[in-house]
């Protein structure tokens, strides 16, 4: 029974084999990388191809009977290669063609194609990255109209709804004052500072843009090795996604290395450019997830930003209303007394504290009694000897009971601090 399936098969090959393959020759070209695309497999029909199967030898041959043997073979399982969308060798019998190639498409090898990795991060992450610009409402610019610029920083977009991480020094102490937040898109925003935690230097603002913003995803700082390539994103001087790059120098940085008091915060040391303005841009790794936030620069080559870990931690306070502190107003500009000043003014070299600079009218300051050239000794008990004792004070009341001397004497004045 097999037998004679598989002679019925021989027959019905030899057959298709003589009706089609008389005009057809099978050609492959082995290489066509020059033409870059795949080897192609082609059918030709030419007159000397069939000539040359009718002038074929007619002697009969054992070894004839396998190219038939073989064709009978592809035909039997013919159904079994359909059934897998594999080649069908009906079709090529009956036709006379191979399936169709489509060459891939071809990524060129050079460098600037392979080796651009800081333009893929950019190109991921820029458009959530914003310029933030601090205007002064008392002052305008007498050639533009606008109001002032008093100062400026950089932030990025974490929630699609508006919501800015940002340093807290490049929101706070700007009495008198409004927040615009410039997108990547060039459209200009009024923002509301939303939390503030003043021993992290982090805060949050807020803006309304009335459509979804793109996000920067943030990453983890606890898995960060030195030499590992990151991208500093920022406003230096208020030019917007300005691009910096280098290397983690030190993944953990503690702040006491640092000199800096009461922070307790590891924080990342690079070599990437963080200048003016760059303050509160993020720190972004080859994943295009933000690692940290642009914080300060000691000199070119040494700059620091905080770890996003410590920045998770702050937003999630942030949205429990816990251990967030808002900013306290007093309005005056103060200053340090050093030996200097003390001995500009005439004083006694071993005088502390601080000297009132300059007083807004209408602030709280001005409202309580305090005028400039007034030398702040003593706050709610607490002796004074620089303005981190002030700023300290203010964390935690908003009733200041100011000792301080004037014109050599002393006095006492109240004042009640408001909320920024």
């Amino acid at each position: 029974m097999l037998m004679s399936r598989v002679i019925k098969l021989f027959n019905l090959s030899r057959t298709v084999v003589h009706q089609n393959l008389n005009n057809n020759l099978i050609k492959y070209i082995a290489k066509s990388y020059e033409a870059k695309s795949p080897p192609i497999y082609y059918f030709e029909n030419t007159e000397a191809s069939a000539n040359s199967y009718k002038n074929r030898p007619s002697g009969k041959s054992k070894l004839g009977f396998l190219p038939c043997f073989a064709i009978g073979i592809a035909l039997t399982f013919d159904k079994f290669f359909d059934e897998f969308k594999i080649f069908k060798f009906s079709n090529f019998l009956k036709h006379g063609v191979l399936p169709s190639v489509k060459a891939s498409s071809i990524i060129v090898n050079k460098p600037r194609v392979m080796m651009n990795f800081i333009a893929d991060v950019v190109e991921k992450t820029a458009a959530a990255v914003v310029c933030i610009e601090i205007k002064d409402t008392r002052r305008r610019d007498f050639f533009t109209g606008q109001f002032s610029t008093r100062s400026s920083g950089s932030g990025f977009i974490v929630k699609e709804d508006g919501l800015i991480l940002t340093n807290a020094h490049v929101i706070l102490s700007q009495p008198g004052s409004v927040i615009l937040v410039k997108l990547y898109d060039g459209s200009v925003h009024k923002a509301y500072v939303e939390a503030v935690d003043k021993k992290t230097d982090l805060a949050t603002i807020r803006i309304n843009a009335n459509k979804s913003l793109p996000v920067l995803k943030l990453g983890s700082s606890s898995d960060i090795r030195p030499g590992e390539w990151v991208v500093a994103i920022g406003s230096p001087l208020t030019l917007e996604n300005t691009i910096t790059a280098g290397v983690v120098s030190s993944a953990h940085r503690s702040s006491n290395e640092l000199g800096l008091r009461d922070k307790n915060i590891d924080y990342i040391q690079t070599d990437a450019a963080i200048t003016f303005g760059n303050s509160g841009g993020p720190l972004v790794n080859l994943d295009g997830e933000a690692i940290g936030i642009n914080a300060m620069k000691i000199t070119p080559g040494i700059s620091f930003a905080i770890p996003i870990d410590a920045v998770k931690n702050f937003l999630t306070r942030a949205q429990e209303n816990k251990s967030t502190q808002k900013p306290k107003y007093l309005g005056i500009t103060m200053l340090t007394l050093s030996d200097d000043i003390t001995r500009e003014l005439g004083m006694y070299r071993d005088h502390k504290g601080v000297i009132v600079w300059r007083v807004v009218i209408g602030s709280p300051a001005d409202v309580g009694g305090l005028v400039p050239g007034d030398i702040i000794i003593s706050i709610n008990g607490k002796q004074i000897k620089n303005a981190d004792d002030v700023h300290s004070i203010l964390d935690s009341t908003n009733i200041l009971k100011i000792e301080l001397l004037r014109k050599n004497m002393k006095k006492e004045v109240t004042v009640q601090a408001e909320e920024n």
